[in-house]
């Protein structure tokens, strides 16, 4: 969980004070902003979770785009080349994945990849997130493995499912603890942790999550002036 980790500014861990005070917020439920009404029409209540559902935010697509890029840094780092939004690979309604590897990752299949981020404080998705956290990360990852079924035949798929509040799914899980290892292998960097590349991958991850929760808030106000680009650079 992020915000127990140290914040060193090298590794793009460093919250500001706002972004720590809305991610607590959000985890504990307390009141966040005066009730407003959001650029898109809507009400946004002091809780402000609107903002983790509105689908006008500008801040929804610089999210994925930076969560995508952590992932495709991360890849390069491991000896293992790849490009972002694939051309190439067809699917009847024209979408394509966020990512494909460029050398085959497991049992001689290229892997192909795509992010989401679901708000476990969305109306739909309140009772199941009361039930366990990561549950909703494992619903969208299974919709995801439905969705590009048709490409598993020839590729390996992973869907890497996060929550608005930093719980990942299982597969998630597995394969960033496989790509931090094959950082290690890789790395310039000794260490002794066998686990200290997939916990700074995951630091990493976590810790855009929780810069772009206040970002979601911040856009909600059309007077906010705060940037929402060029978010997290990472590497080894």
């Amino acid at each position: 969980m992020t915000l127990g980790r140290v914040p060193i500014t090298n590794c793009e861990l460093q919250l500001d004070d706002e972004a720590v005070r809305v991610a607590v917020g959000m985890r504990l439920g307390v009141s966040l902003c005066v009730p407003h009404k959001c650029r898109c029409g809507a009400e946004v209540d002091a809780q402000a979770r609107h903002a983790t559902v509105c689908r006008k935010a500008p801040g929804r697509i610089a999210r994925h785009y930076a969560l995508n890029d952590i992932v495709w840094r991360a890849l390069n780092s491991a000896g293992v080349p790849s490009m972002k939004e694939p051309t190439g690979l067809c699917r009847q309604d024209g979408k394509r994945p966020d990512g494909l590897s460029l050398i085959p990752w497991q049992n001689g299949k290229l892997l192909v990849w795509d992010v989401t981020v679901v708000s476990t404080l969305a109306d739909s998705y309140v009772a199941v997130a009361a039930r366990e956290s990561g549950l909703v990360a494992e619903q969208a990852a299974e919709r995801k493995s439905v969705k590009y079924i048709d490409l598993q035949q020839n590729h390996f798929f992973q869907p890497i499912a996060v929550e608005n509040l930093g719980a990942l799914s299982t597969s998630a899980m597995e394969f960033l603890n496989v790509l931090g290892r094959r950082i290690s292998s890789v790395s310039a960097v000794k260490t002794d942790n066998r686990h200290f590349f997939f916990s700074a991958f995951l630091s990493t991850l976590n810790a855009s999550i929780v810069y772009f929760c206040a970002i979601l808030l911040l856009t909600t106000i059309q007077s906010c002036s705060h940037s929402i680009t060029g978010v997290f650079n990472f590497s080894f």
